[in-house]
């Protein structure tokens, strides 16, 4: 860790140095230290240490980036000539307004002493309590135990000046049979409120519920979906059109606000700053963030903003939700909360005379964006629910469902909570389970 004060002499240095209209620096430094595990042994312990420098120039309505990692002054300086330079060489944007101005930032605790301390052999006792219990039970397991330390500045020529660090801690496995695989993951800013044998227990339940696993016809059914596959619905449901960029490009389901586009059982928010979440104050311009209702009780609401799409619409402001520069996707959501509902997911077995039980979903792709059509895989635990009770394991299973048409056929949602962590930085859901009516499932696989 460089710490605020470094990180903030080095924006300095680089404002200092700047001689575009405008400029913004955005500093990260990580600490990630990872410990892999294949086959039931560890096999990867590795640590890395980067810090990152990325300068936004502005010359009258031209915007260029550069971005590197050498902290030297003669780096920086070359840093901000190559983004001066590149800027010269844009086309200008009329619709570009500004960078944004500073606004008070609220700080968040997101720092764990506990997470930052954890050493490798911390996580190798960690990763040890699944290996022994896969091997317990003659199978085989994968995964990592992640512990990471970031930290970000960010500044501009305007007087925007923010710092924020974290921690987070992940642990997930994999556990195979020779025909059937389960799979659990925890994620925490502390890594003290992980339990690795938790995960291994139900990782291992799975792999021996689902051997030797039967075949159906694709079709629709009932599905119960654990939070893992909600959340990977509700990543894609933000991605493809809770964004404003993607509703000014006409290319979202949001295209008009207070119209139904789910089941009232829906509710959805993004709340960067929620603490059961992996929460940060601010985001990549250094704006503050806002909880932003988006859709409530099936009704559009808003959508998300950054400088630039808030500058492009009378009256808005940006909501605290832009991306590293340059970005074409504009702004996202990637704190994601969905309101729970009332039912226990046993609660929501008992309730089912015949579906299926998903843990999880694999390849998923987006067919159609406006639509909301996704298609992609079931994987690690699939079962069959007949007369309230899962009878028995399948084999995965395609589907190709409209998000938004599942989220109108949620019959219930379940009372908890649970972070899902995404595969990049501080993405994040918080995600009950759902049971859905009529999930289209159109293809079978072999195993």
């Amino acid at each position: 860790m460089l710490g605020e004060r470094r990180l903030k002499e080095i924006a300095d240095r680089v404002l200092r140095a700047a001689t575009a209209d405008q400029t913004e620096v955005v500093i990260s430094s990580q600490e990630e230290c990872l410990t892999r595990f294949a086959a039931n042994s560890i096999h990867q312990n590795v640590a890395e240490t980067n810090v990152g420098v990325r300068v936004r120039s502005v010359i009258g309505t031209k915007v260029g980036v550069a971005s590197g990692n050498d902290l030297s002054d003669e780096a920086l300086d070359a840093l901000v000539h190559n983004a001066e330079t590149a800027t010269r060489f844009q086309q200008e944007n009329p619709e570009f307004g500004s960078l944004p101005e500073p606004r008070p930032v609220e700080p968040i605790a997101a720092f764990a002493d506990a997470t930052a301390a954890f050493t490798p052999a911390q996580r190798a006792a960690g990763v040890d309590a699944i290996l022994r219990a896969s091997r317990e039970d003659r199978l085989t397991a994968s995964g990592a135990f992640s512990t990471n330390v970031a930290e970000m500045a960010i500044a501009n020529s305007l007087g925007v000046s923010v710092y924020h660090r974290d921690t987070t801690a992940h642990v997930m496995s994999v556990v195979m049979g020779e025909d059937s695989s389960g799979y659990a993951a925890q994620t925490a800013r502390n890594v003290g409120d992980l339990d690795p044998a938790e995960v291994g227990r139900i990782a291992i339940d799975k792999a021996l519920r689902s051997n030797d696993p039967q075949s159906i016809e694709p079709g629709a059914y009932t599905v119960i979906l654990e939070e893992a596959a909600v959340a990977d619905m509700l990543f894609f449901l933000g991605y493809l059109g809770l964004g404003a960029l993607s509703v000014q490009e006409k290319r979202s389901f949001m295209g008009e606000l207070g119209s139904k586009v789910t089941g009232e059982k829906i509710t959805l928010w993004d709340d960067g700053r929620d603490p059961r979440g992996l929460a940060v104050p601010f985001d990549f311009e250094g704006v503050p963030k806002e909880s932003v209702m988006l859709i409530e009780n099936g009704i559009a609401r808003n959508v998300v903003y950054d400088t630039f799409t808030a500058a492009r619409e009378p009256g808005k402001h940006s909501t605290g939700h832009s991306l590293p520069a340059p970005n074409t996707m504009g702004p996202i959501p990637i704190h994601l909360i969905m309101a729970p509902g009332t039912m226990t997911k046993d609660e929501m077995l008992a309730s089912t005379k015949r579906g299926v039980w998903v843990t999880r979903f694999h390849y998923t792709n987006p067919v159609h964006p406006l639509k909301t059509i996704l298609t992609g895989m079931t994987r690690d635990g699939t079962f069959l629910i007949e007369n309230g009770k899962i009878t028995k394991p399948l084999k995965n299973l395609r589907f190709t469902q409209s998000i938004l048409e599942a989220f109108a056929n949620a019959e219930a949602l379940g009372s908890e909570l649970k972070l899902i962590k995404q595969d990049w930085g501080n993405v994040a859901t918080l995600a009950p389970a759902a049971k859905i009516d009529g999930f289209q499932f159109t293809g079978t696989t072999e195993f």
